[in-house]
C-alpha cells in the first residue's frame, strides 16, 4: 500500500508514492503504450502488458526488467497476479488469455473460445479459477485443475 503503478500510452509505467503523490521511477522497456500494470501480491514484482504483444516483470524496488513473456499475437492488454504470485494471467487482443510461470516466464496454458479480443483475464482469490472478458460480449471461467 505504499506505492501505486500506472500504465501509460507513453511506452513506460510509472511508480508513484501513495502518501506523496510524487514519482518513484520510470519502467522503461515496452516498444508500445503500456496497457496494465499491476503489482504481485507481496509487493516484490510488477507485471505489464503493452501494445508490442508482450508482458514484462520487473523488481519493484530497482525497475530492474526481469522477465519478458512472448507468445501473443496481439497487443496484451491485461494482467494480472494469482493470489500465491506463483503465477500470471495475460490477456490479448489475439483472443487469447495465457498462463505463465511467473519466476520463469514459462507459458503453462493458453485460453482460447473467445470471438473476439480478451480486453481483461483475472484469478479468482483462492486461485482455482481464471475468468476472462471478451470484445465479443462474453465472460468466461476456466477452473484450473489442481496439478498445472
Amino acid at each position: 500500500g505504499q506505492r501505486i503503478v500506472t500504465a501509460s500510452a507513453d511506452e513506460t509505467a510509472k511508480v508513484w508514492e501513495a502518501q506523496t503523490g510524487k514519482e518513484f521511477m520510470t519502467l522503461k522497456g515496452h516498444d508500445g503504450e503500456v496497457m496494465s500494470a499491476a503489482y504481485s501480491p507481496d509487493g516484490q514484482r510488477i507485471v505489464t502488458g503493452g501494445g508490442d504483444k508482450t508482458a514484462k516483470v520487473w523488481e519493484a524496488q530497482t525497475g530492474a526488467e526481469l522477465l519478458t513473456l512472448t507468445g501473443h499475437g496481439g497487443y496484451v492488454v491485461s494482467a494480472a497476479y494469482s493470489a500465491d504470485g506463483q503465477r500470471i494471467v495475460t490477456a490479448s487482443k489475439d483472443k487469447t488469455a495465457k498462463v505463465w510461470n511467473a519466476n520463469t516466464g514459462q507459458e503453462l496454458l493458453t485460453l482460447t473460445g473467445h470471438d473476439g479480443g480478451v480486453e481483461s483475464a483475472a484469478y479468482s482469490p483462492d486461485g482455482w479459477r481464471i475468468v476472462t472478458a471478451s470484445a465479443d460480449y462474453t465472460a468466461k471461467m476456466l477452473t484450473l485443475e489442481r496439478n498445472y
